[in-house]
Parts: structure tokens; sequence; C-alpha cells
């Protein structure tokens, strides 16, 4: 059976609004008790992982900490997650993070997402904002890992800082551009 354009068209909205479903925002958020074990663990294989990110989200004046992030897509994607600031290792409040892009993709990854505050004042500007859109409200300049596999702490100057960690560790080349983090209402 030949296809025509319009049936093509069709099929890649069709598949587009499954990608996004998947992708879409759960009608019930996670509990506070598995957002905070999901954000404990994802800390700890990240200081075990990364020489020197203990010492530096000891420095910082928050970390916000997203254990898994959903991306999908067909054409058409979504991102998702649920997370917890942690201020002076006590949990401060709850947030997801959205976000939605179209342009070539296929496929879904999850990933864990670490944003540190550095700062008072950027984490003042945070939790001021209803909403918080990355590259809007705040830059976040994404750290890499140097060739001996850890932070050089002296060059971190940037008041708001991110890692992407994936299932084989730090991610390169990947951006928070664009994505919204709001609080959580409990």
């Amino acid at each position: 059976m030949r296809r025509t354009p319009s049936r093509r068209l069709l099929l890649l909205a069709m598949l587009s609004l499954v990608a996004a479903a998947i992708a879409a925002p759960r009608t019930e958020a996670a509990s506070a008790h598995d957002i905070d074990i999901g954000v404990d663990a994802t800390l700890d294989r990240f200081y075990r992982e990364v020489g020197g990110a203990y010492d530096l989200a000891h420095r910082a004046a928050g970390i916000l900490v997203f254990p898994t992030v959903v991306k999908a897509g067909f054409g058409i994607g979504g991102e998702y997650g649920e997370g917890a600031l942690r201020v002076r290792g006590r949990t401060a409040g709850y947030f997801n993070t959205v976000s939605a892009s179209i342009g070539f993709q296929l496929g879904a990854q999850a990933r864990s997402v670490i944003i540190m505050f550095m700062t008072e004042q950027a984490l003042d500007r945070f939790r001021r904002t209803d909403g918080w859109k990355v590259g809007v409200d705040a830059g976040v300049t994404l750290v890499t890992v140097g060739a001996s596999g850890s932070i050089d702490t002296t060059k971190i100057n940037s008041p708001v800082i991110g890692f992407i960690l994936g299932e084989t560790g730090l991610m390169y080349n990947l951006t928070l551009e664009g994505s919204k983090i709001s609080r959580i209402r409990r």
C-alpha cells in the first residue's frame, strides 16, 4: 500500500503525541520519601564517581538534585523529572523540571541532573522565582571532568553550575537550556 504525504504527516503526528505522552509529567508527584531516597543515591554516586565533587558540594549554598529526568521524543520531545533542593544537607523543598523540544530526535533516555548554587545570592534568586527557567532567570555552567577524572574546583567561579550524569557517568555536550523548574506544591 502506498502512503500519501498526508498519511505520513498523520502517522508522524500520532507518533509524536505518543512520545510526548511518555515524557509527560505524571498526574501524581512521587512521594517526598521516594524523592529523598533518589536524591541520596544520586549524590552518593556523584561523590563516588567524580573526584572533588564532595568538597565542591560542601562549598555550595544549595544543591538541586533530580535523580531521574526522562527525555523522550519522535520529532517532538519532552522531558520531565522530580527532585529536591538540599540546603545545608537538609531538604528545603521539592521541584520538577520540564522542557519540550522540536527537531531531530528519536528515542528515550534517562539521566540525573545536579545543579549547585555556589552563592547565597544565586540560591535566594532561585527560591524567589516561581517557574525558574534555565538560560532566562540564570545561566547554568555545565562542568566537565578533567583527564584525571576529577573536578578542578579552583577554576569554578560561576554562581550556578550543573552536572548531568548518565548511566555511564558524567555526560558531555548536553544542555539544560530551556528547562523550567517549578516547586511541587505539597
